[in-house]
């Protein structure tokens, strides 16, 4: 069985047992009907996938994988914080009227800074650091700039990367501000799994763990049953993952150079609620 099932399973079980509901609180999420978003959460969740073991998709129902690498290459790899250079639509709500979504995601990440190498950005120097100084403590990136928060359509939920190679393994940690479970856990983490392989593969090394630290872990009110049908689903095996093996430059990478194979996946959940 997939040992991503099992970590979502039994994280969405604590929440909905032993979480903290905001019901009566103060809260700024809004549903399409205006009424408020209340939610069950926990603090401080920390789940780590190994990477080399099994590509951590669900099969309690499907992951869009390529769509969520599309997303992943939008921002690290592009740069953009355009929605025109998307193929998805799920930003679409937090754009302007010329598809910007302001100072946000990949635009922080194309911002050069001076470091002892010379002048580059933060996925540059992530890259530069991984090929020639592999055992820094310094290998990371962060995206939550709070002089540019004013000017993003939405501040950002996943923030940082921190990168740590022990021997020929590339591992990382992704840090999560707040996350809505039922709609992007398994996203974010396809998609850092997904970056994590390719940069280990351009920098001559094995992806290793993907470590995932939510501060906010919550299961909105609407998604309550949802998610309790969700858990109760057969499980199946991981799926196969592979790379092109031909790709030596992370900016060559596409999603057709990700091979997904014996995907044996749920139904789909159609029609999620989404809160704003």
């Amino acid at each position: 069985m997939s040992k991503a099932d099992v970590l979502f399973v039994n994280m969405c079980q604590n929440i909905l047992d032993n979480g903290f509901s905001t019901e009566g609180q103060q809260v700024r999420a809004r549903w399409e009907d205006g009424s408020p978003a209340y939610t069950i959460k926990n603090f401080g969740v920390v789940n780590r996938y190994d990477l080399q073991e099994e590509f951590p998709a669900l099969t309690l129902r499907p992951t869009a994988i390529k769509s969520a690498v599309d997303e992943m290459l939008w921002i690290w790899q592009k740069k953009s914080n355009n929605i025109r250079d998307l193929k998805s639509h799920i930003w679409d709500e937090w754009a302007d009227e010329n598809g910007s979504i302001g100072k946000a995601y990949g635009y922080q990440l194309g911002v050069k800074y001076r470091f002892a190498q010379g002048e580059m950005d933060q996925v540059d120097n992530v890259i530069w650091q991984l090929k020639n100084t592999p055992y820094s403590r310094r290998i990371m990136t962060n995206i939550y700039n709070f002089s540019d928060l004013m000017e993003m359509g939405l501040e950002p939920c996943a923030y940082s990367m921190t990168f740590n190679v022990t021997g020929d393994k590339l591992n990382a940690i992704l840090n999560q501000r707040s996350q809505d479970i039922l709609a992007a856990n398994n996203w974010n983490v396809v998609q850092y799994s997904v970056l994590v392989h390719m940069l280990a593969q351009v920098c001559g090394l094995k992806a290793g763990e993907l470590v995932h630290v939510i501060a906010d872990a919550h299961i909105y009110d609407r998604h309550v049953p949802i998610i309790k049908e969700l858990i109760g689903r057969p499980q199946y095996p991981a799926p196969k993952f592979r790379l092109n093996p031909e790709i030596k430059d992370f900016y060559d990478f596409t999603t057709d150079d990700i091979i997904i194979e014996d995907y044996q996946k749920n139904e789909q959940i159609k029609n999620i609620p989404i809160a704003v």
